[in-house]
């Protein structure tokens, strides 16, 4: 199992534990420190689907209704969707083509999964919102007038165009980008920290932890396999021993 753990930079007295519970990569430490969890933020986090089935009773609806991991619990509850929020959610666009009545086009003008569809309906675009969009940088670069840097300043895909114009960046937004924590990391005094806490990029692997783990389960699968009843049926089917403990 992939864990992860703060970069040595990131003090976790800093730490918005309401922002942290939106953040897919803080799973590990959420789970740890569950009474500090904002369970509405939580209900639009990709990689908490196992906490929120474990509590279904806490589910903030609309904040479920742009995550994309959640697909399955919003085809079983049409009725309590929220159109808008779901408009924005890049795994709900077969829901949001069957009703195209119920598309909020604010939203989905930041929605990855559906350029296909702001291409087809470029006068529904909204432009500001489209600056969020990772998919639409190739519209943005073709529309450089319309590009909205507030919210530019938070797209992963954009980075060569804030790179390019750094005194467009808006610092607070730009906190929230996952792609840009090398530029965070070199100016710690720009950082907001409450967006910061959201941001996948302030997690990175953790591997001490993931070989411990990798070490306690070759040992149970020894344990297991090592049971007299297993070593009694390889040697029964005529195996040698020697082979058995190798």
């Amino acid at each position: 199992m992939i864990a992860y753990k703060l970069r040595d930079w990131v003090p976790v007295n800093k730490i918005n534990w309401r922002f942290l519970s939106s953040n897919p990569a803080a799973i590990r430490l959420l789970g740890s420190n569950q009474g500090r969890i904002t369970w509405y933020a939580l209900s639009g986090n990709p990689a908490a689907i196992h906490l929120l089935e474990a509590r279904r009773s806490w589910i903030n609806w609309h904040w479920l209704s742009t995550n994309p991991a959640a697909i399955h619990l919003l085809e079983a509850n049409l009725d309590k969707i929220d159109w808008s929020y779901l408009s924005g959610n890049p795994a709900a666009i077969h829901l949001l083509e069957a009703h195209p009545d119920r598309i909020d086009w604010k939203e989905l003008s930041h929605n990855s999964a559906a350029i296909h569809l702001l291409e087809a309906n470029p006068d529904k675009i909204n432009w500001i919102e489209l600056s969020l969009n990772p998919a639409a940088i190739h519209l943005l670069e073709a529309n450089p007038d319309k590009i909205n840097w507030y919210y530019l300043s938070s797209n992963p895909a954009a980075i060569h165009l804030l790179e390019a114009n750094p005194y467009k960046i808006i610092w607070n937004r730009l906190s929230y980008n996952p792609a840009a924590i090398h530029l965070l990391e070199a100016n710690l005094d720009k950082i907001h920290w409450f967006e910061l806490s959201s941001n996948p990029g302030i997690f990175t692997y953790d591997y001490e932890h993931m070989t411990q783990e990798r070490e306690q389960l070759r040992y149970e699968l020894i344990t297991y396999l090592h049971q007299p009843r297993f070593i009694e049926q390889w040697l029964n089917a005529g195996n040698d021993i020697e082979d058995y403990l190798m």
